[in-house]
């Protein structure tokens, strides 16, 4: 019984003598500033030649937060390159248009209009078309994904 009143009466005194002296200590500084040689600037790669991605915030970036708004279809075509997109116009711009139409990314079309399947030959150059429909409105070529009738991409003449 007298060695752990011993022990207890030990650990009391370290404690009354090591507390004042942890009182005293500085509180924890805070994380500093990255260095300006930081590899990531907000949430962006920060070296020479570093390719721009999908990966930054969107609280970073204006172009990051407008796709966040595009369906997935939507974004299927948003990565089209320019030749992509130029054929996609060119191949099925002078097909009957729809008048009176406005439509934009996300649109539902009317049940009053009604869409037609793109052709083989624009699906062969532009593979990611195989399977969608698509509407010539204000000479805009609307695509439309057959599931949902919602508009998934515009392509308008780009010179």
């Amino acid at each position: 019984m007298q060695a752990r009143s011993t022990a207890a009466s030990v650990a009391a005194a370290l404690l009354l003598v090591y507390l004042p002296a942890a009182a005293q200590q500085s509180p924890p500084q805070a994380t500093p500033a990255p260095a300006p040689s930081s590899v990531l600037v907000d949430g962006a790669l920060a070296v020479p030649a570093a390719p721009e991605t999908d990966m930054v915030p969107a609280k970073f970036s204006q172009k990051h937060a407008a796709d966040d708004g595009l369906s997935i279809a939507a974004y299927t075509f948003k990565l089209l390159t320019p030749d992509e997109r130029r054929a996609i116009y060119q191949g099925l711009k002078d097909q009957p248009a729809t008048p009176g139409l406005q439509a934009e990314i996300s649109t539902e079309l009317p049940f009053t209009v009604e869409p037609r399947a793109v052709p083989g030959a624009v699906a062969d150059r532009v593979p990611q078309t195989k399977g969608y429909e698509y509407v010539v409105a204000d000479n805009r070529v609307l695509l439309i994904s057959p599931q949902t009738r919602f508009v998934v991409g515009v392509f308008s003449d780009v010179k």
